[in-house]
């Protein structure tokens, strides 16, 4: 949850267009650590060719601990905003979320308060978690006044600026793969706060100050609707499609008389709703997983840190390559998902430019380091959220607080 550290941006001179480039504010691993919470939680957006992730569906969605990698982040951007537009007022974040666009994605000239029901928001940061002309292409976000009058995305950079029509803007079409940003925007009234509701949210939800239970970090999937993809009168399932493009597929697990769950008849989405398996080509990995989402966090755990897994497997095997295959030829069938799988390659494009050394070895490690991850978050949630629900509002607690005990304590 480590963020580069960057300065403050100057303050803004009176009768300037009031926007700020911040380079290199956001560490690469933060980026790739809210990759992989959008690419393991996303749903579709709220516009055609977007997929998004909110922080109340997180709570949602029994992945609240998903939280906490934002908690730096937010503060330090509401720290740049405030210095930037010399703030001698009580600042509070609106909105917090993933958004990312896709294939087809763009958006007119506008302003960001340009609506009645927007008015209340006074400052946009914008962060780029993936590069242009590597990762996708299109989506530069232009400025129709002003300077700099656009901004060409590299991973680790914000963008802040008013969001009144002194800063006018688009985003061109995305052309090819999938443009990541995290989006924040922050308002003067304290009725548009985003942290109270989600604390409401969260202890409503999955916490309740219980100690952390073994399954208390498996995700709970939301309506199948809002997993499917829909363009040009076809698509596919948001959690099949990620997984899918990174070499897996969902399997049938099996009961303990050994049958194969059956399809579902009216809808097989269903089904990635129910203990599923993964597979990779003719194999099937032993492990039943909960539901398609949790098999889909595992995926995306093992690809952020598929060189990790590997360095760790050459090291421990002496570089041999000798390893015990964790798998079946024989253990659940392919579940029969209607998923236009050539529309997903072309909405968020491949990763062959990732060299990956797959190893079933490695990737069972990943089951291991990703429940140790979820756990330790929600370790942490459920030792910060007293004193959040205390303070109605989330903000970075230090261990040595007095109102902060941990275990063992």
């Amino acid at each position: 949850m480590s963020a580069a550290a960057a300065s403050p941006p100057p303050p803004a001179a009176a009768g300037e267009h009031l926007r700020f480039h911040l380079r290199g504010f956001l560490s690469p691993e933060t980026c790739k650590e809210l990759e992989f919470v959008h690419r393991s939680c996303g749903t579709a957006g709220y516009r055609p060719s977007v997929v998004s992730t909110s922080l109340p569906h997180l709570a949602a969605t029994g992945c609240g601990h998903l939280l906490l990698p934002f908690v730096p982040v937010r503060e330090r951007l509401r720290d740049a905003v405030e210095s930037a537009f010399s703030c001698h007022f009580d600042l509070f974040i609106e909105f917090t979320g993933l958004i990312s666009w896709c294939k087809g994605a763009s958006i007119g000239w506008h302003s960001d308060d340009n609506k009645p029901y927007l008015r209340q928001r006074a400052f946009t940061a914008v962060c780029y978690l993936n590069d242009h002309g590597k990762d996708y292409k299109g989506g530069i976000l232009q400025f129709q006044d002003g300077e700099p009058s656009f901004i060409t995305p590299v991973a680790g950079d914000v963008v802040i600026y008013t969001a009144d029509n002194s800063n006018t803007h688009c985003v061109d079409e995305v052309t090819e793969g999938e443009r990541l940003t995290l989006t924040l925007w922050f308002t003067r009234d304290s009725a548009y706060d985003e942290d109270p509701k989600l604390l409401s949210f969260l202890s409503q939800t999955s916490l309740n100050y219980e100690p952390v239970h073994q399954s208390s970090y498996i995700p709970l999937p939301a309506s199948d609707i809002m997993y499917w993809f829909a363009y040009d009168h076809s698509g596919f399932d948001v959690r099949c499609a990620r997984v899918h493009i990174l070499g897996f597929s969902f399997h049938s697990s099996i009961d303990e008389d050994n049958k194969s769950v059956a399809p579902a008849e009216d809808d097989p989405i269903e089904l990635l709703g129910k203990p599923v398996r993964l597979g990779r080509g003719d194999d099937v990995f032993d492990k039943v997983f909960a539901n398609g989402l949790h098999a889909l966090q595992v995926v995306q755990f093992y690809y952020w840190k598929a060189p990790e897994l590997s360095a760790k497997r050459k090291q421990t095997s002496g570089g041999s390559g000798t390893v015990c295959c964790p798998v079946s030829q024989s253990r659940g069938t392919k579940l029969p998902l209607p998923c236009n799988h050539g529309l997903e390659q072309t909405i968020f494009g491949s990763h062959k430019n990732v060299e990956i050394d797959f190893e079933w070895s490695d990737f069972e490690l990943a089951v291991s380091m990703w429940e140790n991850y979820s756990e330790e978050l929600q370790r942490k949630l459920l030792t910060f959220l007293p004193y959040w629900l205390s303070s109605e509002a989330i903000f970075i607690v230090s261990s040595c607080s007095p109102q902060v005990r941990t275990e063992g304590n």
